[in-house]
């Protein structure tokens, strides 16, 4: 199934949907990208990582590793095979303080950075940056994610 995902907006009501963008969107991704994952609770910004990360697991002929939100840790860090995925959810943080003292953001060109609940961040401190804007649609019965930046 094609999945167009430049700067478009994707019906992700369906869960094989959010699977196979997330396979597409792999390609596009080589180190050092930074993406910004925006959207409300259960809209499914955790889901799109878990297939995100499994899809370079599969690519690396890896072992599939339980993906989970890292809410009450801050981060969960993948290696897949020469590539660092850092997965951070700043759902709890409450200033841009805690942000700069944690100290969070490398600038490796062997990682691949996803956000959850990026408000807090200031995205010129990153060269490249992808967004995700997830939504509802259609009175909470449908999911959409819209991406900005990929080139």
């Amino acid at each position: 199934m094609p999945i167009a995902i430049k700067n478009g907006i994707i019906d992700i009501s369906l869960e094989e949907t959010t699977k196979g963008l997330a396979k597409n969107f792999s390609n596009y991704l080589t180190g050092g990208e930074v993406i910004f994952l925006y959207g409300e609770m259960g809209v499914g910004k955790t889901t799109f990582v878990k297939y995100l990360i499994n899809q370079f697991q599969i690519k690396k002929k890896l072992q599939i590793t339980e993906v989970t939100s890292p809410t009450f840790n801050l981060l969960n860090e993948y290696e897949t095979d020469g590539l660092i995925i850092k997965h951070y959810d700043l759902f709890r943080l409450k200033d841009k303080s805690e942000v700069i003292n944690l100290d969070l953001f490398d600038k490796n060109q062997n990682t691949i950075t996803l956000i959850e609940w990026p408000e807090l961040i200031n995205k010129e401190n990153f060269n490249k940056t992808i967004d995700l804007i997830f939504n509802y649609e259609n009175e909470l019965n449908n999911r959409s994610v819209k991406i900005d930046g990929l080139d």
